[in-house]
């Protein structure tokens, strides 16, 4: 997989968010392409499982698009919405039936032929790794998924799967503001088996918009702005650069519905702190000298 320098992240376009008309759809879709960004991110949950509906219906309009494009999708969980009346609870499916069917499902609302990367959304108590190879290896013998692999998986979960089938790729919750991948195994993990890494929130969620901000999250922005002035770059920018340079050449998926925010991390997706800016940040963060 060749990833683009930051990934869109589709999740706030609809329903749960800006809730785009189809023109809107198709203004961000070719903004980012233009910018550089072909990688577009969904799951099939996003807007009680109307986005990626939304987002083909742009897509038939200018069907071309799709050529120059990579779509991600998720499945695994199962929400309760008038959308889907026969989910009683919320709960999580990993079998081989509810994969092969939400893959179906999501080949029809994206109007694509095929899924570039299919990710689990999270990991499943009742999890089956044979199952969810049976599925993986099914869909790809049809050609409708290319690639396969996890979101929110820890190491031992994706330990599971790896001796039956071929993890390509996790998306995670990581930034300067949650770093818990760089402790709990993630990091390492997912360099030693050359699984390439998403971060989601990779600027922290409302960490920096918030009014009543933490005092750890008062730090890390301080810092940022110090190191900002510095480099000649806005807080995002230094944040982002924060992720783009560690060894995990983290993917930042970006929420956000504003291109001028996408531009500016594709500026800087080159950029790399020296290890004492980003010690910096990480200081920070922690609000102690490292050990």
């Amino acid at each position: 997989m060749n990833f683009s320098p930051v990934i869109a992240g589709c999740m706030n376009w609809g329903q749960w968010g800006a809730k785009f008309n189809t023109q809107q759809y198709l203004t961000a879709i070719k903004e980012c392409l233009e910018l550089g960004v072909a990688w577009f991110d969904h799951a099939d949950i996003y807007g009680h499982y109307t986005t990626e509906e939304e987002f083909g219906t742009a897509l038939k309009i200018e069907p071309g698009l799709r050529l120059n494009m990579k779509l991600i999708t998720k499945c695994g969980i199962k929400m309760v919405t008038p959308h889907r009346p026969d989910h009683k609870i919320k709960s999580y499916d990993t079998s081989s039936e509810h994969i092969i069917g939400s893959a179906e499902r999501s080949l029809s609302n994206l109007r694509t032929d095929h899924i570039d990367l299919l990710l689990i959304h999270r990991p499943d108590p009742m999890m089956d790794a044979s199952e969810i190879a049976e599925a993986i290896d099914k869909l790809k013998t049809q050609g409708k998924v290319l690639h396969f692999g996890v979101s929110n998986f820890l190491p031992h979960h994706m330990s599971l799967l790896r001796p039956v089938i071929k993890v390509e790729a996790n998306q995670f919750e990581f930034s300067a503001f949650h770093t818990t991948p760089l402790l709990d195994g993630t990091a390492e993990y997912c360099q030693q088996h050359g699984i390439a890494c998403m971060a989601w929130s990779p600027l922290g969620g409302g960490a920096l918009t918030s009014e009543e901000k933490t005092d750890q999250a008062r730090r890390v922005i301080a810092v940022a702005e110090l190191l900002g002035e510095d480099l000649g770059l806005s807080i995002d920018q230094v944040l982002l650069a924060w992720l783009f340079s560690h060894p995990m050449r983290i993917v930042p998926v970006l929420g956000t519905t504003k291109t001028a925010r996408i531009r500016a991390a594709v500026e800087i997706s080159k950029l790399r702190l020296s290890r004492e800016q980003w010690f910096m940040v990480y200081r920070a963060f922690l609000g102690k000298e490292i050990a």
